[in-house]
């Protein structure tokens, strides 16, 4: 076999680098990629920017837009890199940049075409992965152009990922990888790359240069993200021994947001007549803001600079507006807001909603130096380990407990190109020795650009022995819970405490029972103790040392040509490079059936709080839910008995009852016994048909165990099985009471509906709600009639339609209540299909401002203390989010807001209308048509991180 290039790619937010060695070298170097700086002039650069630049047609000649290599075939004309980022900063509106922060955005269709963000219809839209992609892609071809002979996609190539990504956008990214030609590679954190860098810059004087540190930080600022890594030094046998003990929550925080605070401070010096600046002047100006900065924080910086703005449309030119950005206010905008000095026990600051820009959500505390201290407390256990420190010993700030101080890292690796500014680098390393009572060393990071990019390869060269290994291992051991009757919970360990990454762990001398077809659930839990437990051993889990983690749920399909409900397995569990403990359950019978199950611990790792603890507690079903199951039985079981027609009214109309005399009232039924709940009835779904009291019943408690239709383990399983009903309809056509339980039905579950199913479902409904029932002699069509609200709140709660459809519906229903021949709860509709913010949509999905605006101003003329719905639809419809791509303009709020004072309208609607809010519990049951679940906490889709 020909020997492999080792290739590290660093897919940055901002830019994106390659590092690479030849084949039997332990030498790294930066690839340069060729990329278009010009039109028509083509270099080679150390970093290929991470942005994309969506040309009109016309704009630049075909010529102009050639690369050393031929385009791919169907390929779109657009741009990337360096040239993408100058006509970015010049054309508003047509730039994609920051994609890597869209993929980790966890309630918004990452596959779907929403980048350019806010930008025109005409102009062409990508998705965030394909726009990953497509600069990966990038590489790929200028890879090959350098070395035709060695295809990347055949060489070893690192990919590098945020220590804090989950699950989902690492599959994300290696989607965009896998789009763009590259199947096989290996996933690395990001920090520990960087660290790589240095470990492997220093490996001839790593004792000396490690022998004074025993807790390094890794603090890793880029573009999008801030990324936190604990690593323990110790010495054995006169040899560093590193071991990462601490990985940071995801956290939305870095360059970006610096721009943007220095493209608001801009545009609140430009003149009030200009109002709010779009969504494409704002990205114009936020990248000017960009490159102001990186001039303003270096050494030698200007005074100041004057920073120039385009005009829109016809005022192109003569529209520009010229303003000054000063040295001194960037430093306290950037240096003071982002790397504030405070005390170490300062906690993060709370507020209702984050902060949200470009459809994306940002932390609602932009101080890094808060999220480091609350990170430093959160893993202060084995901090002190690695430390070495005694209670009281260590001098610093409490952590609550004066004989508890915060154990503090002595050294530190500063890494991402926000650290380029010295003014940042400083006043980090600043405050953590301020905290720490003595100054902190600081490892040498010749290059934070390109350092994650070379300790890629340095990672893979260390693989094969050249170097030193950092130890990722566990620094926890894993139990799984055993399912046992009586007290004391047992567990039996599935991966000790210091299981190195890739080692797997066998329990051969165990051998458990598998269901399949349908849901399961584990339960961890997670011990930090020294005891040396090993794999397979038995522990009792009742020691306070042993935190109960969040339960993983699943369907084991069985063979498709079986009908086996059960199978004997043992478990093999391993640890990744990214953090993710691995469990595969393999058939005793045949090794060859082998079922992979993942546990995402990013998040719960350190987390001992009671609140941890609770959260989980709160699954355990009430001591009577079997007795419940037994009664949905006796209705809808198989061997129910047979009764005459007036027992069996009875004894289906006493179920509800019956389930709240075992249970205890509906509306304090949690998630975990609802879904419960939901599956012993899905199971009985065919005998919902034998009565016409059947059947409403098990539409009405499907609906309210299955609503809102997501949040919680499997609901997309859930879905699946609920929408194999749709085409089966309602049996008893003539009964007007069942329509409206069969819409209820789909309204409850609407958040869960995949968008295929909410287009059937429209279908299904806007022929029946425009018919005149009155002048059919239909029984259907008068029974379909008669749940003409219930169609209605459906309708409304399709929030994955797409907007062409929305608006079709909305322009309709305007018309309907213009006439008056539509209920006062067509306000109510009409507001939430307007409404500024999806409740569980994707918010690309949200009707244009323009339209909104339309619907308004009917909103308007209606008299709200006769119309109350017209209150709060206009509420909706005029929301502030923070997203100028969906905001109505200023004036149009003030108008909502002069009518909701004028009609003395509850202070949280005058809120929403003036502030960046999440919607109160009152305000969620008002939109959702009803209360959420207890325990469930509603984050609407524009404020996920």
């Amino acid at each position: 076999m020909q020997k492999q290039y080792i290739v590290g790619i660093d897919l940055g937010t901002s830019n994106t680098v390659v590092a690479y060695a030849a084949p039997g070298k332990q030498q790294v170097e930066l690839f340069e990629i060729e990329q278009l700086v010009g039109p028509g002039q083509v270099a080679a650069r150390p970093l290929l920017p991470s942005v994309r630049y969506h040309p009109a047609s016309g704009e630049i000649s075909p010529g102009d837009l050639q690369l050393p290599w031929p385009a791919a075939d169907g390929d779109e004309p657009v741009l990337t890199g360096r040239l993408a980022l100058d006509l970015g900063s010049q054309v508003p509106g047509r730039l994609v940049a920051s994609a890597k922060s869209w993929l980790s955005h966890a309630s918004v269709d990452r596959t779907a075409a929403i980048l350019p963000w806010g930008a025109d219809d005409e102009i062409a839209k990508v998705s965030p992965v394909g726009a990953s992609a497509s600069y990966l892609a990038h590489v790929r071809a200028a890879w090959h152009y350098r070395f035709p002979k060695a295809p990347l996609e055949k060489q070893q190539v690192i990919l590098t990922v945020p220590a804090s990504f989950d699950e989902g956008a690492r599959a994300l990214t290696l989607a965009a990888a896998r789009q763009a030609g590259l199947a096989n590679l290996r996933l690395l954190e990001e920090p520990q790359a960087a660290f790589y860098d240095w470990l492997f810059r220093h490996q001839q004087d790593l004792t000396e240069e490690l022998a004074a540190t025993r807790l390094l930080l890794v603090c890793d600022v880029g573009g999008g993200t801030t990324d936190l890594t604990l690593i323990g030094v110790s010495m054995k046998d006169g040899e560093p021994e590193l071991t990462r003990i601490g990985v940071g929550d995801h956290l939305m925080l870095g360059g970006d947001n610096m721009d943007l605070a220095l493209a608001h401070l801009i545009e609140s010096r430009l003149p009030s007549s200009e109002g709010r600046l779009s969504a494409a002047r704002f990205s114009q100006l936020t990248a000017r803001c960009r490159a102001a900065k990186e001039q303003l924080l270096s050494v030698g910086a200007p005074e100041s600079l004057q920073l120039t703005l385009l005009g829109g449309g016809s005022r192109l030119i003569g529209g520009a507006r010229t303003v000054e950005l000063r040295r001194d206010e960037v430093r306290q905008v950037i240096v003071d807001g982002f790397l504030p000095r405070v005390a170490a026990d300062e906690p993060i600051q709370q507020r209702r909603a984050a902060i949200v820009e470009f459809g994306l959500p940002y932390p609602a505390d932009p101080a890094i130096t808060r999220h480091v201290a609350a990170f430093l407390r959160r893993h202060a256990q084995a901090s002190r380990r690695a430390l070495a420190v005694e209670s009281g010993e260590q001098s610093g700030p409490s952590e609550g407990n004066a004989e508890q101080p915060l154990p503090i890292p002595d050294t530190l690796l500063l890494n991402g190109g926000v650290f380029r500014a010295e003014a940042l680098a400083e006043r980090l390393r600043s405050t953590l020795g301020d905290w720490r009572g003595a100054t902190l060393r600081v490892l040498h990071n010749d290059n934070p650009d390109v350092a994650v990019a070379r300790g890629a390869v340095a990672y893979a060269l260390v693989r094969q022995g050249h170097g030193r290994r950092i130890g990722g291992g566990s620094a926890r051991s894993y139990f799984l819970v055993l399912e046992e009757a009586g007290q004391h919970r047992r567990g039996i360990c599935i991966l000790p405490r210091g299981t190195e990454e890739g080692h797997e762990v066998r329990l051969a001398e165990q051998t458990f029972s598998l269901r399949l077809g349908q849901p399961v659930r584990f339960h961890l839990a997670s011990s930090v103790a020294d005891t040396p437990y090993l794999a397979g051993e038995i522990a009792d889990l009742a020691d306070e040392e042993f935190v109960r983690l969040p339960p993983i749920a699943t369907v084991v399909q069985a063979p498709a040509d079986s009908s086996q409900r059960e199978v004997r397995v043992q478990l093999i569990s391993a640890m990744t490079e990214v953090g993710t403990l691995e469990l595969h359950c393999v058939s005793v019978d045949d090794a060859a059936r082998r079922w992979l199950l993942e546990f995402q611990l990013r998040g719960d790792e350190g987390d001992e709080s009671e609140g941890g603890a609770s959260a989980v507690s709160s699954t355990v079903l009430p001591p009577r839910f079997a007795d419940a199951v037994r009664c949905i039985e006796h209705i809808f079981g198989a061997r129910s008995p047979a009764l005459d027609n007036a027992q069996m009214r009875r004894e289906v109309r006493h179920l509800r009852g019956q389930l709240e005399h075992l249970l205890g009232k509906r509306e304090d039924w949690d998630m975990p016994l609802l879904r419960a709940l939901f599956d012993a009835l899905m199971q009985r779904a065919r005998r919902r048909r034998r009565s016409p009291e059947h059947e409403r019943l098990w539409f009405n408690l499907a609906g309210y165990c299955l609503r809102p239709g997501l949040g919680y383990a499997l609901d997309e399983w859930r879905i699946e099985q609920l929408c194999l009903l749709l085409g089966h309809g309602v049996e008893y056509v003539g009964e007007s009471q069942n329509w409206s339980e069969w819409w209820t039905l789909w309204r409850r579950a609407a958040g869960g509906l995949p968008a295929a199913t909410q287009d059937e479902l429209l279908a299904e409904l806007l022929p029946a709600l425009q018919s005149e029932a009155a002048k059919t002699r239909s029984r259907l069509a008068a029974a379909m009639a008669g749940s003409h609200d219930d169609m209605l709140r459906l309708v409304a709660s399709l929030e994955r339609l797409s907007v062409e459809r929305k608006v079709e519906v909305g322009d309709w229903l305007l018309g309907r209540l213009r006439k008056a021949s539509e209920k006062t709860l067509g306000w109510w509709a009409l507001g939430r299909i307007g409404a500024r913010q999806s409740l569980y949509g994707s918010a690309h999905q949200v009707v244009p401002p323009e339209v909104a605006c339309r619907w308004l101003e009917a909103l308007l003329a209606v008299d709200w203390k006769k119309v109350e719905p017209a209150a709060f639809a206009a509420t909706q419809i005029a929301r502030l989010t923070g997203d100028r791509s969906r905001d109505l303009p200023d004036a149009k709020r003030r108008s909502v807001l002069a009518r909701l004072t004028a009609s003395n309208a509850s202070a949280t609607w005058i809120e929403q209308v003036t502030t960046v809010v999440e919607l109160d519990k009152a305000d969620q049951r008002r939109a959702f048509g009803e209360s959420l679940p207890a325990g469930l906490r509603l984050v609407p889709a524009d404020r996920i991180g």
